[in-house]
């Protein structure tokens, strides 16, 4: 098919053909040098233009900037119109705005083009509506306004009708004269035009006495195609975010460039919508929207709007109460406790093209993969997203961590919420700045080779009253049963899965990110609670599927078609689930069926909860009683490859009274530190990829705080134990680049021949031993003494070394090294691998362990 161009109009007869992809309008940019619409004092429209005088007494006006869609052709309908809506076609003259008989000659209507600001217009007869139409449209109830409003044909002329409340006058300008409408009641001003079609024209619109110029929005065709709206009632439109929300767009007409907002929302139970914002003091009085039939989406252009406009929509619903609502689609919103939405475009233009390219042909469960975790607006209070650009990408550089995640960024009302309750889903946070500085900060992150992952909540939302809960005065996207609409845990409310339109918005608001900003990965939160309906719920309190089952099927479906959506849209790109349970192929094929018959939900990683809660338990013993505990830290290795893991220290674990992850550990100061050290090096050793919060890579003592972050004091020279909080940042610092340098340890994660124990049993010693193998059988033997003593003299068994190694094995890491806090202990020279049978293996060597304390061994 050919590319259309943008700014030509689409005809009817085109939109009317459901095999042909109507045309969107484009989104080239407004001419330079042109003027946002001028303030209205009393509520005039942002569409208005202040007339300026020029020399020889003719008025015109200054330039306005916008986006529209294309103008209606002469005596076309449109979709949802009862009556027609008729203008000239975009971007040509008026076809035949030729006046009806010698009348309109004689009262002076006509004349050439440019002559319309030098004459007094004529007083046009009106053109009525009926009263109970009046009443609809003032009561925002009507379904078409478009209908009624704008330029229609009709027996004897066209009548021009336009709704503007407290204006005082409404002027029609056409290219052959000027015409004064007549107020009918309630800010509706009608007029018949004497010509036999329907000419470009203007409004020419007086407030306080103050003249404006304008172009009427209502003689402008639907922003959105008849495949759009398929696609919509279908819940397949992947790229929903392009024809819902608020779109700048410009088209060209017979008198010139319109530019201007569209707007479009799902509403389908709303009885009528109406625009609302700072350009009509969030006065619902005007701007009713038309109803695009069964889609449920209504709509609306707004030529002369412009970026940065902040609205809401005004929704009657079908018990008769006016409600207004944030627009769910919107890419912009105001900073909390703001609550409105913002028209934005992004103009940002990328500088990450090498890093896409080489994210398209990643494989993530092959590649070195250790996140930092960060609540980006806590890591450094008061930063915006362009001054976190200029300090974030240098701290992960240097500790060598190859990926970012933020704690979701989408805008959210409520800061305590750490953005796990989402108020826009497509709008980051402006608490830090815009959407194009959000994709700086990306771009910055993508220059210095670390990747980003988002969280992403799609398994509740809260019940503010301007966000999604009851959107149209209904449940919608949420479940009509209370039993599932109702999330037991956080006071929200669930998605309704099994809602097409519902499934839709969250499928395409995941492409969103990894496609509009750049992520690299979302992890997906709370995904258990989105799995099973009886999840946090007590007996009667749920129903069972269609089946007599406890699962969700509706979501199972959901997280399949985002999964499989994502990694065909995003090349590259990975998901990554956080599930508690045990459920059966979380990063399993979606097209493979497991045990259960259910198949693979799709994710390309999944957190390891279980690694972590007995890891930590593990660790929280004091050493004389770990021998009672020691098949916590090996009964991870029996499902280890089970599904494809991240070995997740989390903000979870950091807050709540669960105390800092140092502060979890037993023993005096050294001796916590010493733990802490042994156990991030056997975090980064076991198999899977691995996630720090922030604050943990340098021990800080108190637990999250969300308004005043990490601890970064306990770092500087005058802090009393700055050298050891320093050491510990310097450990995590050798881990990462020792863990980059090291196939063995991240190459083989998900396939079983990589790992092998040596001694998993040594319980009484507190000691593990194991291999960690590359693709090439390239091994790295690690060894773990959690107990704190020295050990001198331990035989380890050892695999068979490369040709030109000798038989030796060096210290690649040792966590009791003086440089990261520690005693000092440990083996220095090589070691000589001697024919003495150990744990399965011909070869062992005598090794010094450190108390508490992990060492990696490697063939010199």
């Amino acid at each position: 098919m050919t590319a259309s161009d943008p700014t030509r109009p689409t005809s009817q007869l085109q939109r009317q053909q459901p095999s042909v992809v109507a045309p969107r309008p484009g989104t080239e940019p407004a001419p330079t040098g042109a003027a946002p619409a001028a303030p209205e004092p009393t509520a005039a429209p942002p569409a208005a233009v202040p007339l300026t005088v020029v020399p020889g007494g003719a008025t015109t006006a200054e330039s306005s900037t916008g986006e529209p869609p294309s103008a209606k052709s002469p005596g076309t309908k449109s979709p949802s119109a009862e009556s027609p809506a008729a203008t000239s076609p975009a971007g040509k003259q008026p076809a035949a705005a030729e006046p009806v008989g010698d009348a309109a000659e004689s009262a002076g209507f006509g004349g050439k083009e440019g002559d319309a600001g030098e004459s007094e217009p004529i007083r046009l007869p009106e053109a009525p509506l009926a009263p109970g139409e009046i009443d609809r449209l003032v009561s925002g109830s009507h379904h078409d306004p478009h209908g009624l409003l704008g330029a229609h044909p009709v027996p004897g002329g066209v009548a021009v009708r336009v709704l503007r409340p407290m204006a005082e006058r409404v002027v029609v300008e056409t290219p052959i004269g000027r015409a004064e409408l007549t107020h009918q009641r309630d800010g509706l001003f009608t007029g018949l035009l004497p010509v036999a079609l329907v000419p470009d024209y203007r409004l020419r619109i007086t407030y306080s006495g103050t003249e404006y110029l304008q172009d009427d929005g209502y003689r402008f065709l639907p922003t959105l195609g008849e495949m759009d709206l398929h696609l919509i009632r279908e819940g397949r439109h992947e790229q929903l975010w392009e024809v819902l929300g608020s779109h700048v767009r410009s088209y060209q007409t017979g008198l010139g460039t319109v530019t201007g907002v569209s707007f479009a929302v799902w509403a389908p139970n709303a009885e009528g919508v109406r625009l609302v914002g700072d350009f009509n003091g969030w006065n619902g009085c005007c701007y009713p929207m038309r109803s695009l039939g069964s889609s449920g989406v209504w709509e609306l252009f707004v030529p002369g709007m412009a970026e940065g406009t902040r609205y809401k929509y005004e929704i009657r619903t079908r018990d008769g109460r006016l409600i207004q609502k944030g627009d769910p689609l919107a890419l912009a919103a105001e900073c909390p406790p703001g609550t409105a939405s913002v028209v934005h475009r992004s103009q940002y233009e990328w500088g990450d093209a090498e890093w896409m390219a080489a994210r398209e042909a990643g494989q993530h469960h092959r590649q070195p993969m250790s996140v930092y975790e960060v609540h980006l607006p806590s890591w450094r209070p008061g930063l915006s997203y362009r001054e976190l650009a200029e300090v974030l990408p240098e701290y992960i550089t240097d500790l060598g961590f190859t990926h970012v995640e933020f704690l979701p960024v989408m805008e959210h009302p409520f800061g305590g919420s750490w953005g796990y309750q989402v108020s826009y889903y497509f709008a980051p946070t402006a608490r830090m700045g815009g959407p194009d500085d959000f994709r700086f900060l990306v771009d910055a992150l993508h220059r210095a080779g670390i990747g980003v992952i988002v969280d992403w909540v799609p398994a509740h939302f809260p019940k503010d009253d301007f966000a999604l809960a009851r959107f149209d005065g209904e449940p919608l996207y949420e479940p009509a049963d209370p039993q599932r609409a109702e999330h037991p845990d956080w006071g929200t409310l669930e998605f309704d899965y099994g809602r097409t339109e519902v499934r839709n918005f969250l499928v395409a608001n995941a492409v969103y990110w990894c496609q509009e900003f750049h992520v690299d990965g979302l992890r997906v939160d709370a995904v258990a609670s989105m799995l099973y309906l009886d999840y946090s719920r007590e007996y009667g309190q749920w129903s069972p599927n269609q089946y007599g089952g406890r699962e969700n099927l509706d979501a199972v479906s959901f997280l399949q078609e985002m999964n499989a959506t994502v990694y065909r849209r995003c090349p590259g790109a990975v998901t990554i689930a956080e599930e508690s349970t045990a459920w059966d192929g979380v990063t399993r094929p979606t097209h493979a069926t497991g045990p259960t018959g259910i198949g693979g939900l799709g994710f390309g990683l999944k957190w390891n909860m279980g690694w972590m809660h007995d890891s930590l338990l593990y660790m929280s013993k004091d050493p004389v009683h770990r021998r009672y505990h020691h098949n916590e830290m090996t009964f991870s290795m029996v499902y280890a490859y089970s599904e494809n893991y991240v070995l997740p220290i989390s903000h979870d674990e950091v807050v709540h009274g669960k105390g800092s992850l140092v502060s979890k550990m037993p023993g005096d100061w050294w001796q916590q530190r010493a733990n802490l050290r042994a156990y991030l090096a056997f975090m980064w050793s076991h198999p899977g990829k691995q996630l720090l919060f922030m604050g943990q890579e340098f021990a800080q003592g108190a637990e999250f705080d969300h308004d005043t972050g990490p601890q970064w004091w306990v770092l500087e020279k005058d802090w009393p134990a700055a050298e050891d909080h320093r050491g510990v940042q310097h450990l995590v610092r050798s881990l990462n680049r020792v863990y980059r340098g090291v196939p063995a340890l991240w190459e083989r994660d998900t396939e079983p021949e990589g790992f092998s124990w040596l001694d998993g049993g040594a319980a009484e010693d507190n000691v593990f031993s194991f291999v960690r193998y590359d693709r090439a059988g390239n091994p790295l033997v690690v060894v773990s003494n959690f107990s704190p003593v020295v050990r001198h003299g331990y035989r380890v068994g050892l695999p068979q070394t490369p040709a030109g190694s000798h038989g030796l094995w060096t210290e690649v890491l040792n966590t009791d090294a003086a440089a990261y806090g520690g005693s000092g202990v440990g083996n220095p020279d090589p070691v000589k691998a001697e024919a003495d049978s150990r744990n399965g293996h011909e070869l062992s060597a005598e090794l010094v362990l450190p108390p508490l304390a992990t060492l990696w061994l490697r063939p010199a």
